[in-house]
């Protein structure tokens, strides 16, 4: 006798995240902590994280084992700010190998985002400035640096929309691959007549660019922290996380 063929409700999609990874262990243990906020923040959706180099698990062996357990969906998250070279290529080469019973939707990068700008300030206001320095205050935005030159343009634009929120200027910079680098942009803040120079780094987790930028912080007056497990970043990956997983094909009804 057959049972009638009913729909079955199933979990929502894993959502995975995928970290870069790092010699440095600051770099997993924020990454870790992010991810314990972003469970914090919805109980309901079960994540994972997995890294690309130097740490485990590696992206691959969480894709296995997810199979195993016999999950179907998945959202990879690329935890990146800006599209360059691993959202491009390494991230879908990983995922293109995975078992293929999984169904994965590879994510958008978290930036740009106001939140991500929200985080930024928030991580200013926690190194000494207040928003009544804004008017005042030059802001150097950071980033790690890339050759891919959209990423560029990208933090560029960051810079200029971050401005318009009024700081009294806010110039980009990088950490490779690209200049200005930190120091460079700190002193051009200094000559064009802002009273302070903070520098803000638009990076997730500390390592050995981040350490590259807070070396070039050095006459600086403020140097934030990274943005690491703000809960702004934390809405930010559920945002891109329940955008991914609607675009999943439709759960289909079973029986047996």
């Amino acid at each position: 006798m057959h049972r009638p063929v009913r729909p079955v409700r199933h979990a929502r999609p894993v959502l995975l995240v995928v970290a870069h990874g790092s010699r440095d262990p600051r770099h997993a243990a924020t990454v870790h902590a992010l991810v314990r906020r972003v469970r914090a923040q919805r109980p309901d959706v079960r994540v994972e994280t997995g890294f690309l180099d130097f740490n485990v698990p590696s992206v691959q062996g969480v894709l296995e084992s997810l199979a195993t357990e016999g999950v179907r969906d998945v959202v990879a998250l690329p935890l990146l700010l800006t599209r360059a070279f691993h959202a491009k290529a390494d991230i879908p080469a990983v995922l293109a190998d995975a078992p293929a019973r999984l169904r994965i939707r590879q994510a958008e990068v978290l930036g740009p985002s106001p939140l991500l700008l929200s985080a930024l300030e928030r991580r200013l206001y926690e190194a000494g400035l207040t928003p009544a320095d804004k008017s005042s205050a030059g802001v150097v935005l950071a980033s790690a640096g890339s050759s891919d030159p959209e990423a560029i343009a990208v933090i560029a634009e960051i810079a200029r929309e971050w401005r318009h929120t009024g700081w009294c200027a806010v110039r980009p910079a990088f950490a490779s691959a690209s200049l200005p680098r930190t120091e460079d942009a700190v002193r051009a803040l200094r000559a064009a007549g802002c009273e302070r120079v903070a520098v803000a780094p638009y990076v997730l987790a500390p390592g050995f660019l981040p350490d590259r930028i807070a070396r070039g912080a050095a006459g600086a007056d403020v140097l934030a922290d990274v943005l690491g497990p703000a809960p702004e970043v934390a809405r930010l990956l559920l945002e891109r996380y329940d955008a991914a997983r609607r675009q999943l094909p439709a759960l289909v009804a079973v029986g047996a």
